[in-house]
């Protein structure tokens, strides 16, 4: 009887528990339909009439579909310029970030290294009394590297929270491991190099994809600081587009189209967007994995 008696206790804990399960899974995936329905609305709109996106509300299949955005995109001829100086900017900023954010924050996670609360404190301070637009500006100019990509990477070389992050992590790393290193004869860039850099995939992927989306996205830094459409950014031919989709020019004034007519306003703004979204996109797949992937496990044992 009793036997009986713990076998049906088990099936329904079990059972209960697919339920748990089956429920969370559930809302997790209604939460992420939720947030991917506005950008698919965007994509379906990319390729809609202007009829239809001023007549229909939502829809995700476009009822006739019509490649006139980016053909007026494409007509610019300037959106491949930007994009190409959007990802050198992204490139440049993005490694040179992690190579500084890496170089600071492993010394301030190391034991017996004498000063380090307070250059860490002074870290915090810079978090909590940003420089002035106005100084910087000044700043920049002084320098000489105004319209120049330095004033967009140099300045923020050093982002204090990230920073702070990939520190916790190295601090976290296994002491024996660095014991056992030097024991071998390995100096501490070679510890560095050899111990701290590949168990901290996880972090510095997650910190390398958040710095990367940070420049591409940086539209406001390049709208003060670039002065030559050679230099612009997607962002900023974007914003062109856009402006000259509504028929506005530059200096203010109307344009004429001709014998084109006007190009679809809604649709061109969601083609705009489609286009600044899909490259940053096409990173995640190959970072996914170190996100839930954690290398420390295994790594000591005992």
């Amino acid at each position: 009887m009793k036997i009986v008696m713990h076998k049906s206790r088990g099936i329904k804990g079990r059972l209960s528990t697919r339920v748990i399960t089956g429920v969370i899974y559930t809302f997790c995936g209604l939460c992420a339909l939720i947030t991917l329905l506005p950008f698919l609305y965007i994509v379906a709109g990319s390729f809609a009439t202007e009829k239809e996106l001023i007549e229909r509300a939502f829809f995700l299949i476009p009822s006739q579909f019509s490649f006139n955005a980016y053909q007026y995109i494409i007509k610019t001829g300037a959106i491949i310029l930007g994009i190409k100086n959007s990802l050198l900017l992204t490139a440049i900023g993005t490694i040179t970030n992690m190579i500084l954010m890496t170089l600071f924050a492993y010394p301030l996670s190391r034991r017996g290294f004498r000063g380090k609360n307070l250059i860490l404190n002074m870290v915090i301070l810079t978090m909590l009394l940003p420089v002035g637009m106005i100084p910087m500006f000044m700043l920049i100019r002084g320098l000489g590297w105004y319209d120049s990509y330095l004033a967009l990477t140099i300045p923020g070389a050093i982002n204090a929270f990230n920073m702070i992050i990939i520190k916790k992590f190295f601090q976290g790393l296994s002491l024996e491991l660095e014991d056992a290193a030097r024991i071998d004869g390995a100096s501490d860039w070679k510890i560095f190099r050899k111990v701290a850099l590949p168990l901290s995939k996880p972090v510095l992927a997650s910190i390398t994809l958040f710095t990367a989306v940070g420049y591409w996205n940086n539209y406001f830094g390049p709208m003060i600081y670039l002065n030559s459409q050679k230099k612009y950014t997607a962002q900023l031919f974007l914003r062109q587009i856009v402006m000259t989709s509504q028929g506005i020019s530059k200096d203010g004034s109307l344009i004429d189209w001709g014998e084109f007519g006007a190009p679809p306003t809604v649709a061109i703004r969601m083609a705009a967007t489609v286009i600044t979204t899909v490259p940053i996109l096409m990173v995640y797949p190959f970072v996914q994995k170190h996100f839930a992937k954690g290398v420390m496990v295994g790594s000591v044992k005992g």
